[in-house]
């Protein structure tokens, strides 16, 4: 197999020394000039997927991939360890929709879950498939992003997506009571042909009287021909970037070119739509962002006096500048409760008079744990999500603010819940990194909670292992808290294979969640796993987030390192027996960690991650992640970028962990373009060296993207390659 590279490669490889030996990479002249400081990109060729030197180019870094993954001995025992633990049966929340109640499952390897129908909220009763998108091809690339009721409960919409691209195609269905199978036996109800496509980013909602549904589409890419419909699969593969979102309102049974535009602004091609319609069907509420920042206006109109008009509406403004984030939650009449950020870093929610709009109350105040979400039910009441040092808190509060119940949940999750005003109960599922999930069904009649669904795992003993929580300082002395999951027995010895998880950004909370094959490592390989809550996410609010962004993003990898530190210095591991892992923006971290400080690490795999931070703002949505980023355009951003960019501060002399980047062809949020370019770059600086023993190496996966959706045959067989992978690299022996 090497041999029939060897003409490939670079003429000064050390042959006689080197294990591995990786497919010449054309370096071209291209220069940049940021602000006076000229950038070298030599390969910025490889921006274009269409280019049928780029696509050699992936199948030789596939093969060499192939030919390293090849050689991990325990990748086919992890990958059938992995179909016999992950096939138990896997439960949605149950939610009541007009005549019916309604849950997705997964009888246990399905590529897809499957949308059910059933009578009653009894789980014993027989339920009917209502919606099975693995019957739409055979790979079982075809997923649902999301879905949608009428008020009645007798229409249906659903958002699909091709391949794991952003990109969805929206169909529809009504539900008649008394059609129990079509023809072929699948599903309830009957499928109509109206079909709206060029879908990103999209609310999906109902319209009072149930003519149709409000949505938002872009205009079809330049970079796609006439004859590219919007879920063709060369959908997702184009660079474009992603601008002018509108938001439109579809009547059934009109094509989709006569849909009414409700709102857009010609002038701001960054703005991000949703359109939500009221409980009470009076208003529909417009929310527009610039960016991933938690800041947004707030527009509303009275939707009975705009639906016989024709064109744009013209909205009042409640809030008209992006000063902090106003989600909707509820009204009562012309008395809006809103959740914000404002003047309130751990959010909270208020109320305000529409008559009195300047107004604004607290209902719930701030207080020193984070306020997740709000959802109004039993007609008066909010249920209420705190998050309490990475814990989740469940409680129950009226208008007026007052604590009417603390729910007793474990410590954990909750990874869904349905509750509506008019709902007199209400059902949420909780996690854990021990618990694959338990529903739980509340009656507000009998005040009583009971289980609703427990989940079943076979074949591994979860009693075996514990999940602890520590807290560790950051090189600036801030205190960062850390799950471990281990076995209970396990020595703390500096032997344990180590996978340290992070992320670090946009807000978002890494909170524990249940993973068959994570448990699996600890299980077999008698391993820890250990999930670090670094600064740039939400765990403590906007102050945390705000500690991991723009120029302050450096504390994201100091604490991530830190952390790694920590856990040597306890025993826990030791540095060549580490492995860290983080995806999109924690593929990011993984590898400015890895370029940083890579004598600290065993292993490396970065996933669909950020990689070149001084061109992502010019790829797809890649422009909304300067909130957090800062843009290469500004000549103070490009300073701080410049010095942590991954594909710009690969150096030499030291050896390299094993490196494995993982991407995908459909990936249009992170474009592979990133994932490319810096595996070029590591091969060029390193891949010649004497000392660089360990491998480096890309997975380009095809017909998937960011991750969203992926079907459960290349989920599973992508944690093979990956957990296959670092147990060769860790030197870890597998236990029965």
């Amino acid at each position: 197999f090497f041999f029939f590279f060897f003409s490939k490669f670079h003429p000064d490889r050390h042959e006689s020394t080197m294990p591995f030996q990786y497919p010449k990479t054309r370096r071209d002249d291209t220069v940049e000039n940021y602000h006076g400081n000229e950038v070298k990109d030599p390969y910025r060729w490889l921006e274009d997927p269409d280019s049928p030197e780029t696509q050699a180019w992936v199948k030789e870094q596939n093969a060499i991939t192939q030919s390293v993954l090849s050689e991990c001995k325990d990748r086919e025992k992890f990958l059938e360890r992995l179909k016999e633990v992950r096939n138990y049966v896997d439960m949605g929340v149950l939610s009541k929709q007009g005549d019916f109640y309604y849950y997705w499952k997964n009888s246990g390897l399905q590529n897809q879950s499957v949308l059910y129908q059933t009578d009653s909220n009894d789980s014993a009763k027989e339920s009917r498939v209502f919606y099975d998108p693995n019957v739409l091809n055979k790979d079982g690339t075809t997923s649902v992003t999301s879905a949608a009721y009428s008020e009645s409960g007798k229409k249906w919409a659903v958002s699909l997506s091709q391949a794991g691209s952003d990109w969805n195609t929206i169909r529809f269905k009504t539900i008649d009571s008394t059609i129990r199978s079509n023809c072929d036996g699948q599903s309830v109800g009957q499928d109509l042909e109206d079909k709206l496509e060029y879908v990103k980013f999209s609310s999906l909602e109902w319209c009072p009287d149930e003519s149709g549904v409000f949505y938002c589409r872009y205009p079809k890419p330049s970079s796609m021909g006439d004859e590219v419909s919007g879920d063709s699969l060369k959908m997702g593969k184009e660079v474009d970037e992603s601008k002018l979102q509108k938001v439109y309102y579809h009547k059934l049974g009109t094509p989709q070119s006569e849909d009414r535009l409700i709102y857009g602004v010609e002038t701001e091609k960054d703005w991000l739509y949703s359109a939500e319609i009221s409980e009470d069907q009076e208003y529909l509420i417009l929310c527009i962002n610039e960016s991933c920042a938690k800041s947004n206006r707030f527009y509303y109109v009275k939707w009975n006096e705009e639906k016989e008009k024709t064109g744009i509406i013209v909205p009042h403004r409640l809030i008209d500048s992006f000063d902090a984030q106003y989600s909707f939650i509820d009204n009562e009449k012309t008395t809006f409760f809103i959740m914000t950020n404002k003047d309130a870093t751990r959010n909270k929610l208020v109320k305000v008079d529409l008559n009195s709009p300047d107004q604004f109350v607290d209902v719930i105040p701030e207080t020193k744990d984070v306020l997740q979400w709000v959802k109004p039910v039993n007609g008066n009441l909010f249920l209420v999500s705190y998050l309490k040092d990475v814990k989740t808190v469940l409680q129950l509060y009226n208008q007026e603010g007052k604590l009417i119940k603390d729910f007793d949940v474990p410590i954990g999750e909750i990874s869904g819940c349905a509750a509506r005003k008019k709902w007199k109960e209400f059902y949420f599922k909780f996690i854990s990194f021990l618990s694959p999930g338990t529903i739980y069904h509340y009656d507000f009649a009998t005040e009583n909670m009971r289980v609703w669904y427990q989940t079943e795992v076979k074949g591994i003993d979860l009693n075996t292992m514990e999940t602890e929580q520590i807290f560790y300082n950051s090189d600036d002395g801030t205190r960062i808290p850390m799950f471990v999951v281990r076995k209970k027995d396990m020595k703390r010895d500096g032997n344990n294979p180590l996978l340290l998880y992070g992320y670090g950004g946009f807000n978002i909370s890494i909170t524990p969640s249940f993973s068959v094959s994570r448990l699996l490592w600890v299980h077999h390989y008698d391993a820890v796993l250990a999930v670090a809550n670094i600064r740039g996410g939400d765990e403590y609010g906007e102050d945390w987030h705000q500690g991991g962004i723009f120029e302050r993003k450096q504390n994201v990898f100091d604490d991530f390192t830190s952390a790694a530190r920590e856990l040597h210095k306890l025993g826990y591991s030791s540095p060549k027996k580490t492995a860290i892992q983080g995806g999109s923006n924690g593929g990011l971290l993984v590898a400015a960690c890895t370029n940083q400080n890579p004598e600290l690490f065993g292993v490396a795999v970065a996933q669909v991650g950020v990689l070149d931070m001084l061109r992502f703002h010019k790829f797809t949505i890649g422009y909304a992640w300067t909130s957090d980023y800062g843009c290469s355009d500004n000549a103070k951003d490009f300073d701080y970028l410049i010095k942590y960019s991954p594909l710009h501060t690969v150096k030499t002399g030291k050896e390299f962990p094993s490196l494995l980047l993982m991407t995908a062809d459909h990936d249009d949020r992170v474009v592979p373009l990133h994932s490319l370019k810096y595996i070029a770059e590591v091969q060029h600086k390193l891949g010649n060296e004497p000392y660089q023993n360990n491998p480096l190496i890309i997975r380009v996966e095809e017909n998937a993207g960011h991750g969203r959706g992926k079907p459960m045959s290349k989920v599973l067989e992508e944690a093979a390659d990956m957990y296959g992978f670092m147990a060769k690299q860790l030197n870890a022996t597998w236990n029965e």
